[in-house]
């Protein structure tokens, strides 16, 4: 896998590091050496000819830039340091970051792409090539090709996400938006059938979408010819969006939860959580839809502005 390091022209330091760092030619020759292998300082000094003072005076350098790794090993005498490239790629940005402007990250996952749930009959995933095990048995939804689900549906409970979070650690989070096709869940469909659907991001209550009902009166307008009539064919396009003033449900408020409510620089993924409260008015489950189901080209989508 390809191994990335991007700086921008206002990051002084690190970019006068890196430049120090590849303004060498033994230096360059250095990471040329560590392209395939990694190699302990007495190598690369053989191998270049060059003073073992020398060749760590170098390597230390390419490790303050980033562009190295050096480890500790135990050796025949004590012990060695082992040389390992982190680096493949270096994109540099010549153009100042405007700071009046916020940058966007967003990642989409399909809808059988699940870290957790907790389901109940009636329930089940489709793949556009057929259901995956068997309908109403929670045990299918852990089977590997959940993967590929383009349609989930339970009755009640939740299906939980994590979301990769590609903001940079030093940026502030200014909005969050989450969208997804869904409707309730009854057996067949019920044009009429509510289900009060919840969004929890990492365990936070972000407002409640009712559904008016399980669409099937029609077929899906993606709904591939596998599914049958008689059972859910579409959803509603749904975005929650949490902002410095409150939660909003397609451009409605809802709640008083804010941005800053959500801890999302606390990990590495933001968990996203959609389901029936267990004291909801209408306890109607949920349908999700994925790009090849229902009437919309897309899975589930999560969006977040920073500065």
């Amino acid at each position: 896998m390809v191994k990335y390091m991007e700086c921008n022209i206002d990051e002084m330091e690190r970019v006068c590091s890196l430049g120090k760092a590849l303004s060498s030619p033994v230096r360059l020759e250095m990471l040329q050496l560590l392209y395939e292998n990694s190699l302990i300082i007495g190598e690369i000094a053989k191998k270049m000819d060059l003073p073992a003072s020398s060749t760590a005076f170098h390597l230390k350098i390419l490790e303050q830039a980033g562009l190295i790794r050096m480890e500790e090993q135990p050796g025949t005498r004590g012990t060695m340091k082992l040389c390992t490239r982190k680096v493949d790629i270096v994109s540099l940005g010549l153009v100042r970051r405007n700071k009046d402007i916020n940058e966007m990250f967003s990642a989409e996952l399909p809808v059988g792409a699940f870290s957790s749930c907790r389901v109940s009959p009636t329930c089940g995933l489709c793949a556009p090539d057929g259901v995956i095990g068997n309908e109403d048995k929670e045990f299918c939804f852990y089977y590997p090709e959940r993967m590929k689900a383009g349609l989930l549906w339970t009755s009640s409970g939740y299906v939980e996400y994590r979301f990769a979070n590609g903001v940079p650690a030093d940026r502030e989070v200014t909005r969050l938006l989450f969208s997804a096709e869904l409707c309730s869940e009854a057996p067949g469909y019920r044009e009429d059938w509510k289900s009060d659907i919840t969004l929890w991001v990492n365990e936070t209550d972000c407002g409640t979408f009712t559904s008016a009902g399980d669409f099937g009166g029609r077929r899906g307008r993606l709904t591939p010819s596998i599914w049958p009539d008689g059972s859910s064919q579409y959803g509603q396009l749904t975005e929650w969006e949490v902002r410095g003033d409150g939660t909003y449900i397609n451009g409605i408020r809802v709640s008083d939860t804010t941005i800053g409510d959500l801890n999302l620089m606390n990990r590495a993924y933001v968990a996203v959580r959609l389901g029936n409260r267990e004291d909801a008015k209408y306890v109607g489950g949920l349908n999700l839809f994925g790009k090849q189901f229902g009437d919309y080209a897309q899975d589930l989508v999560l969006t977040m502005e920073y500065l």
